[in-house]
């Protein structure tokens, strides 16, 4: 795969919000590994890493489609690691700085590939038109990570029997388009772009829980 460096630099370092940040350990390849404490960075499938928070230029970049995450076997406390298939590829092993924060970086890598989020979209669109239909939604199917089924979201079907449960999740709405064609959008702003109806749907969530 071409990967172009100066449109990576700039999607790296943009003010899109990110998916999630934070300094991880990162073992060398050498042997015996050295570990260095970096700052990564995760955007869409893509894992940035920076000598600090402040750094303009990555010093690197992993792309995390086909990848699987677990714990790892190494002499630093709170490491998991990064795995692809094949018998030449390469595995990074990471480290954080506490159980919840190595917990964090797992979901989060295990989460950030286009199938994934190709699943989440499907079932949502399913469970959608059914309640358009105004018929019962099958029991939805969960995405799975590292071949575990982990995430699902629950609806409360139109059919269902009264009585207490989740909320019934909000029509999708359509973000206006952005001023003239998409193609010839950067990558970061279509990313920026269409972030901001997850962005406003999260903070109306985030509301309604704080309310008594």
């Amino acid at each position: 795969m071409k990967l172009n460096e100066r449109s990576l630099a700039f999607y790296a370092t943009c003010d899109a919000p990110v998916d999630h940040a934070g300094f991880l350990r990162k073992q060398g390849a050498g042997r015996p590994a050295a570990s260095h404490r970096r700052w990564f960075v995760l955007r869409g499938n893509l894992l940035f890493y920076f000598e600090e928070p402040a750094a303009r230029q990555p010093l690197g970049v992993v792309v995390l489609e086909g990848c699987t995450v677990e714990l790892a076997d190494a002499a630093q406390d709170f490491a998991f690691a990064v795995r692809f298939a094949g018998a030449r590829a390469r595995a990074y092993v990471l480290a954080a700085d506490s159980q919840a924060a190595m917990e964090g970086w797992v979901k989060a890598l295990s989460r950030a590939s286009f199938d994934y989020l190709r699943l989440v979209v499907r079932e949502l669109e399913q469970q959608l038109a059914a309640m358009r239909a105004g018929g019962c939604p099958a029991p939805p199917r969960r995405p799975k990570e590292n071949g575990c089924a982990v995430w699902s979201i629950e609806a409360a079907p139109a059919c269902a029997a009264a009585g207490p449960g989740p909320p019934t999740p909000p029509p999708r709405r359509r973000a206006s388009a952005p001023h003239g064609p998409l193609d010839g959008l950067p990558f970061a702003q279509l990313h920026e772009w269409y972030g901001q109806e997850i962005q406003a749907l999260r903070g109306q969530w985030l509301s309604s829980r704080a309310q008594p």
